[in-house]
């Protein structure tokens, strides 16, 4: 079975964000790690060479897979904001009605800008996930 690609590294997050090309998305990934971190109480850290996660869980699939990643965490790409660990607990779907201009991936969601959000909608979207996350779906 492949390993998982998608690992915590030694790069450091403050280092990574202040090297983000787009001004837009470095100030976006900036207030994103102070508010991911004061909501999880956990430190940035990097997974793979461009997402920042906070928090980790294991887990296992009906296949039998196992691995880590991350509770909640974003990565600025060079197309939106993309935002991990904010859709699954039940209060998301209504918070999700009320975030402002934002796409609804697979397992994330993708914003162009934060000024396009109710940030105060997606720190509550962190808060209710977090704990969901780690009571639900960590093995």
């Amino acid at each position: 079975m492949n390993a998982n690609l998608t690992r915590p590294t030694e790069v450091s997050a403050a280092d990574f964000l202040a090297a983000v090309e787009h001004p837009v998305r470095r100030a976006d990934g900036l207030v994103l790690a102070e508010m991911m971190g004061r909501v999880t109480g956990e430190p940035a850290v990097m997974w793979g060479p461009t997402m920042v996660g906070f928090g980790s869980y294991r887990y296992a699939t009906d296949s039998g897979r196992r691995g880590e990643c991350f509770v909640v965490g974003f990565s600025p790409r060079k197309a939106s904001l993309s935002l991990y660990g904010t859709t699954y607990a039940p209060e998301s779907d209504s918070l999700l009605e009320q975030l402002g201009k934002h796409k609804r991936g697979a397992g994330c969601l993708y914003v162009n800008k934060l000024a396009d959000v109710d940030i105060a909608i997606l720190e509550q979207l962190v808060a209710y996930n977090y704990p969901y996350i780690l009571g639900n779906l960590a093995s």
